[in-house]
């Protein structure tokens, strides 16, 4: 049996004991058949020293029991790991980020506490999954609309503490900042509720935000200072239609005027549903939400210069793009809400980005929604419908890499400007890694609009049972990040293993941020039992050495990727 970080076997036993009486003997985990269950399948640290793996696991069924469970780990200083469901791949999975932690799986607190249909909010604790969600509205009959993302399996709650986002509108689909109201319980085991929620009996904990005094919520994003037990969100009414507008415009660097164009509609609220960017002269689309199947081929004379293995040639490749009149970018808008306001939506699009030379505009019927059942079977995926899904699997896995059998994925994810020239940048930047590594990819991968104001680019990058392989890996993803950090885009979020990497990124005035979260992380969890380096935030006596690197972002880079 392995032992948490210093937690000798004669206490580790004891509290195992203490656990089980707390949430039943069969909800305490430690054989290594369950522990399975904790690994990160995606991990790039498999069957390494280095892999984080759990000493146990404990499932307890109510918040009242989280309580008891971490005030015993308080009392036996036992590092304990909260997940929700335990799904987002690519982040680190079930693992927790200290390997010998106990993770805390909070799949079993699954109730819907409250739906307010008039009002539209939820409350919900954390192993509700959008799928869980979205039946019981439809059960229900309720007149609510959810954002979620792909895949809808993970916890609604887990997924906004750690920063995900859906496809839907804005700002709804940025899943914290749809948050309304938390209850927490702090590493002292004391129960607490942020906003209106401090207040017994408040009737708006999930209708007004701030609450009395500092607004807190924002500490228990992608941090360490506590488990969340319930979190209130808010809902919106379902659209009446939906209909999907493409534009397109035939030049590369036209992205300019039609990123800055769509960036103004948006900060108007012209634009409010979420728009891709594709590029039919690359034989990609961004219609993927309402047609199954691969893209469309491109024009051969274009498919030879995709091919060249030193590069795209962007000048012969525009030329012949024009040469076969298929155009260089295709914007995709998916518009919600009443037909008229959808078509008044589109005429101010078509009117505003029909200023760039070239651009069309082509508006497919409004549909009222729901859309029929046979209708929903055969689309590819029903997230930008409000209906989770788990049809992005269906994409197909990336097979081998480096001659090993590519069993999944781990993301690089940074954030850049939403200007057309960063577009360009980063698109070539990370065009050139993926030749130089020769990764697997389209020859361009395009940035994702899914924030309001800032580009994402979410690269997945293999990962294999092969340490050989998985260390060439991190050692691209470090010099992703370097490349990254020098023109000041940062990542959003990352998995348990690049904690120390990105966090060494952001290191104004040495590292003040930093020192901050860990001064508050001091005075909430002396004993540092809750989720120790998570996002790269330690408690005192765990900082120091090679434990917590210090000092400058090339010594915490080294000290993350060994």
């Amino acid at each position: 049996m392995k032992l948490p970080p210093n937690v000798s076997q004669e206490d580790f036993t004891a509290a195992l004991a203490q656990f089980a009486k707390v949430v039943g003997q069969e909800w305490v985990f430690t054989s290594d058949e369950d522990l399975e269950l904790y690994r990160d399948s995606y991990s790039v640290n498999w069957g390494e020293t280095d892999e984080r793996t759990a000493s146990a696991a404990l499932a307890p069924d109510t918040a009242e029991q989280v309580v008891e469970l971490v005030k015993i780990a308080n009392r036996y200083r036992i590092a304990i790991y909260p997940i929700s469901t335990g799904k987002n791949l690519g982040y680190g999975g079930a693992a927790p980020a200290l390997a010998g932690s106990v993770v805390l799986d909070l799949k079993r607190m699954n109730r819907i506490v409250e739906i307010d249909e008039r009002n539209g909010y939820v409350v919900v604790e954390p192993g509700v999954s959008y799928f869980d969600l979205y039946q019981h509205i439809q059960d229900k009959g309720l007149k609510l609309w959810i954002d979620c993302p792909s895949p809808g399996w993970g916890s609604v709650l887990g997924n906004a503490l750690d920063g995900g986002v859906g496809v839907t509108l804005a700002p709804y689909r940025s899943h914290f900042d749809a948050q309304c109201g938390i209850e927490v319980v702090l590493p002292n085991g004391r129960m607490m509720r942020t906003g209106m929620g401090a207040m017994p009996g408040a009737k708006t904990w999930q209708q007004f935000k701030p609450g009395f005094g500092p607004r807190i919520d924002g500490l228990f994003k992608q941090s360490n200072y506590g488990v969340v037990t319930k979190m209130g969100f808010w809902l919106m009414p379902p659209p009446e239609n939906i209909a999907t507008g493409i534009v397109t415009v035939p030049n590369y660097r036209d992205i300019i005027a039609l990123v800055d164009t769509i960036g103004r509609l948006e900060q108007s609220k012209i634009v409010q549903g979420l728009w891709t960017l594709s590029s039919p002269t690359l034989g990609t689309r961004g219609d993927a939400a309402h047609e199954a199947g691969p893209p469309k081929p491109a024009d051969p004379a274009i498919f030879a210069i995709l091919s060249d293995p030193a590069g795209v040639d962007m000048a012969k490749l525009e030329s012949a793009a024009s040469a076969s009149g298929t155009p260089f970018w295709s914007a995709e808008f998916n518009l919600y809400g009443p037909k008229r306001l959808i078509e008044a939506q589109w005429d101010c699009i078509c009117e505003a980005l029909g200023k760039i030379p070239g651009a069309r505009c082509k508006l497919n019927p409004v549909r009222p929604l729901p859309l029929p059942a046979e209708e929903l079977a055969g689309l590819f995926d029903t997230g930008p419908l409000g209906i989770p899904s788990l049809r992005t699997f269906s994409l197909g896995p990336m097979v081998s890499y480096d001659g090993e059998d590519v069993v999944g994925h781990v993301f690089f994810s940074p954030v850049i400007p939403r200007t057309g020239e960063a577009a360009i940048e980063a698109m070539e930047v990370f065009a050139a890694i993926t030749r130089k590594y020769r990764l697997p990819g389209p020859p361009l991968q395009f940035p994702s609009a899914i924030f309001e104001r800032a580009f994402l680019f979410a690269v997945g990058l293999p990962v294999t049972r092969s340490a050989t392989v998985n260390a060439k890996i991190r050692g691209i993803i470090r010099e992703l990040v370097e490349i990254s950090t020098a023109r000041g885009w940062g990542e959003y979020r990352t998995a348990p293993a690049f904690f120390d990497l990105i966090m060494g990124t952001y290191s104004y005035n040495d590292h003040a941020l930093r020192d901050f979260l860990e001064t508050i992380k001091d005075a909430v969890d002396p004993n540092g039992i809750m989720s120790p380096g998570r996002y790269a935030i330690r408690s005192g006596h765990s900082r120091g050495g090679s434990g917590h690197p210090a000092g400058t972002t090339d010594q915490i880079q080294k000290a993350s990727m060994q």
